[in-house]
Order: C-alpha cells, then sequence, then structure tokens
C-alpha cells in the first residue's frame, strides 16, 4: 500500500535514457552528431540565418512565399513559416529562440601597435566572466561592408592551416598583486581583452627612411592582400572574435556535447530540425530566430522591435484577413508558443546557489521554465497554468520527459528572456530548453538525452 502511494503520489525526476528504447538512443545520437556538426559551423548571427536559410531553399522555402516561406530582415533576424490546415484566426504555434551570444566584439579603431606587439581591442557583448577568455585560442569571424558596397566576409582560425589569435594572461610569478588580491570581477580589466594580432615587422624597402609601427603596418598588408582592407574599413565591419575549434563530446561515456554558443543555439537547431519535419500542421506554424537578446533584446533585429509584427501582419495580409490592429490581437489570443531558450543545469560543486527541489538536472529532460526574472519574480514573464497544463498534458501523450524548473535560490540572482517581450501581444507563452552547465562560457555544456527531448518537445508542440 505504501509503495503504491508513493509510486502515485511522489513525483522524481527521471533520466531520460532510463526511459529510451533503443531505436530513440540510435535517434538521438543520430542527432547529437548534427548538431556538433552545427555548432562547430555557426558561431555569429549572420552565419545562422545564412546556414538556415541555405537549407531551407534547397527544401522549396522561398522568401515571402506565403503557403512554406520565410523572411530575413538585416542578415540577423529569420522567421519561416508553414501555413496550417486551421484558418490564421484560430491563433498561430509559435517557437522563438535567439541566435546571438556572449562574445568579443572589435572595437570602432582595434588596431594598435605597442612593444613590438600588434593587438586588437575589443568590447565584449552580454555577460561573460572576462577569465574565461584569456589564455586560449580564438577565432575572427563577421564581415566588414566597404563604401562601394562590397561585403567581405571573414573566418580566420577555424582551419587547421589558419592562424589562431588569443588574449594574453598574466604569468603567475608577477600577478600576485595586479590578480591575486582583486576581485574575481575585477582581476581581468574589459580594456585588457586586448587580441593578440600580429608580431613580425615590415621590410623596409627604402633605405635611410624611417617607418613608423612596422608591425602593425605588415599585419594591415596582409589584411589588405587578403581581404582589400585598410585600416579605416574597421568601422564598417561587424567582426567577431569566438573560441576556435569544434564541438566536442565530453565525458568517457559521451553523454555531455561541449562547445561555444549553446546559449542559444541549442535551441535555434532544434527548433528548426522540428518545424521542418512537421508536415502539413494543423495550426500555422512560425519559428523566429532573433538577435541581440544577451544584451536585453535592444535593436531592430530583437523581440523589443516590431518586425514580429510586421510577420503577422504579412500573413493575414496575404490571406486576404484585415490587417487591423483588433484582428491582430485576435489572432494573438489564440496563439500558443514557446520561448525557447536554456536554463541553468545543477551543478554538483556549485550547489550552494542551486535549489536542487527546483532547478533542472542535466539528462531529465527539457526543462520547462514556468517563469523567469529575479528577486520576487521582478521582471518575470510567467505562464498562466491553464496554457502548461495543455502542454504537459500532450507531452505526456507523446513521451516527451519534461522536468518542470526554476533558476537558482531566490536571492542569488535569476534572468530573463524573450518571453516577456511576446507575452505583451496577449499570447500564452513559456520557457523551454535544455540545461547547461558553465552556460555563458566559451565552452557550454549540454547532455545529449536534453538536447533530445527539446527536439522532441518542440515537435509534438508545433504539431498540436
Amino acid at each position: 500500500m505504501t509503495e503504491e502511494l508513493e509510486k502515485t503520489l511522489i513525483y522524481e525526476a527521471k533520466h531520460v535514457l532510463e526511459k529510451l528504447g533503443e531505436e530513440e538512443k540510435k535517434e538521438l545520437e543520430k542527432l547529437s552528431k548534427e548538431y556538433i556538426e552545427f555548432l562547430s559551423e555557426v558561431k555569429t548571427e549572420r552565419e545562422c540565418v545564412e546556414y538556415f536559410t541555405t537549407i531551407l531553399e534547397k527544401k522549396g522555402f522561398k522568401e515571402n512565399q506565403l503557403e512554406r516561406g520565410y523572411f530575413v530582415y538585416r542578415n540577423k533576424f529569420l522567421a519561416c513559416w508553414k501555413l496550417g490546415r486551421n484558418p490564421l484566426t484560430e491563433g498561430l504555434r509559435i517557437i522563438v529562440s535567439h541566435i546571438d551570444t556572449p562574445r568579443l566584439d572589435l572595437k570602432l579603431h582595434p588596431l594598435f601597435e605597442e612593444i613590438n606587439l600588434a593587438f586588437l581591442k575589443t568590447h565584449y557583448y552580454g555577460g561573460i566572466k572576462k577569465y574565461h577568455w584569456v589564455a586560449k585560442p580564438l577565432a575572427l569571424h563577421g564581415t566588414v561592408v566597404k563604401k562601394g558596397g562590397e561585403v567581405v566576409k571573414i573566418v580566420i582560425g577555424e582551419n587547421k592551416e589558419d592562424p589562431v589569435f588569443t588574449v594574453c594572461d598574466l604569468l603567475p610569478h608577477l600577478a600576485k598583486k595586479i590578480q591575486g588580491e582583486k576581485k574575481l570581477t575585477e582581476a581581468i580589466p574589459g580594456e585588457k581583452l586586448n587580441l593578440l594580432f600580429g608580431g613580425i615587422p615590415l621590410k623596409n624597402e627604402v633605405e635611410n627612411k624611417e617607418v613608423k609601427e612596422k608591425i602593425k603596418l605588415n599585419v594591415l598588408k596582409i589584411l589588405n592582400e587578403s581581404y582589400g582592407l585598410k585600416e579605416e574599413d574597421f568601422v564598417l565591419g561587424e567582426l567577431q572574435v569566438v573560441p576556435a575549434g569544434s564541438a566536442r563530446e565530453v565525458g568517457i561515456d559521451r553523454a555531455f556535447i561541449g562547445g561555444y554558443g549553446q546559449d542559444d543555439r541549442i535551441c535555434a537547431f532544434t527548433s528548426f530540425k522540428a518545424f521542418l519535419e512537421v508536415e502539413d500542421p494543423e495550426y500555422t506554424n512560425l519559428v523566429l530566430f532573433m538577435d541581440r537578446e544577451e544584451i536585453g533584446s535592444e535593436g531592430n533585429t530583437s523581440a523589443k522591435s516590431r518586425i514580429f509584427e510586421k510577420m503577422v501582419y504579412f500573413l493575414m495580409k496575404e490571406l486576404k484577413l484585415s490587417a487591423t490592429p483588433d484582428n491582430f490581437f485576435e489572432v494573438m489570443s489564440k496563439t500558443k508558443a514557446i520561448s525557447a531558450d536554456v536554463t541553468a543545469g545543477i551543478d554538483p560543486n556549485y550547489l550552494e546557489v542551486h535549489d536542487k527541489l527546483n532547478d533542472a538536472k542535466m539528462g531529465c529532460g527539457v526543462a520547462v521554465s514556468r517563469y523567469t526574472g529575479h528577486g520576487g519574480k521582478y521582471m518575470a514573464s510567467e505562464a498562466h497554468v491553464e496554457f502548461l497544463a495543455w502542454l504537459l498534458e500532450n507531452w505526456d501523450k507523446e513521451g516527451v520527459v519534461y522536468q518542470v524548473v526554476s533558476m537558482g535560490k531566490v536571492d542569488e540572482g535569476g534572468g530573463g528572456t524573450v518571453s516577456k517581450h511576446f507575452a505583451s501581444y496577449g499570447l500564452d507563452i513559456v520557457d523551454a530548453g535544455p540545461p547547461l552547465l558553465s552556460m555563458h562560457s566559451p565552452f557550454e555544456i549540454s547532455h545529449k538525452a536534453d538536447l533530445y527531448m527539446t527536439y522532441k518537445g518542440f515537435k509534438v508542440f508545433l504539431k498540436i
């Protein structure tokens, strides 16, 4: 009797791999391999949009096509859709993720020479721990648009033949006062995150003529010969410093995936794959990939912009539905959405910041965050329980393994996502995605089981 009550009434998170059959385990490994390849190749917003649109075109999607279409804005925002069997007035199924990640951006005038070394000055983007970015191999990815309109794409540091770059750290022998006696957050100042970029002086071909900054000039000569760039072109560049190299399997049992940018490209990847595989959906599917979430969703490619409204109004007009605010909000009131974003997995080494009853456990499935925000639920988006019950009931029917979670102890901090911006339209939305370890570091860790269940959960959601 007691055993039956315990089984019936007590909740206990179960490991995904204890519930999967052999066929699904094979699917999990196949998905993980595909994800590792994606994560290794795609390291900026522009690269993500280009990667996805290339696949969409191969699958028959066309830009601004009604039935199966997509829309790109400023090369850093992507929306793709499939019309459903039900009319648009019955609402949409939306999944939104963000494709920007914490990194180092080059400053406007980055290049300088000091004591026989050439460096590039950087400005960090998003929430990073600055000490994560020193003494490690780094690559340079980005785009420069020259004054004549020519677009120059740059990727240096990913091929075996490429050089890599690094931010130098101070040796322990000299670091006692300047680093060792400071707070962790102060030991590496942002202004010292300078990228080591060159060290060979340009050969002086004119005798008796003094050449200033020979190493800087040699670096510029290489950039000019390789890419046609001058120093003034840096101000027209979006150049990002990211970890060099591929994502990898982690653990002797290969349980985990380690790599840069999993917040939030793991959700971008799983939602995109789920979207492609759902044929003839009941409700119109709209999947969004947005920019600037890591800096508060500012700018015209972010969730705070009105680009989402443009997408819905476009569909309304193409379907001969009067594109009025009243009709827009009527559609929104019947729309269900997932803010696809990661959360913090419990790290046993830092239990003092976690709530073991409520935080996400690695390997226990897609993590549903009913509310976000921080102390006192400030700036939180909180899903209504009626919507959450509907979602979880459907996931139960389809064998999706999930966990309903929060993030950290109440007074330790918290975090926000794009869900609050979309909730303002009146639609139902909840955050869901896999938990990560080492989030916002250059080498984030996900569990293959959570990757798989996130993909499966998104696919079920888009079907129903």
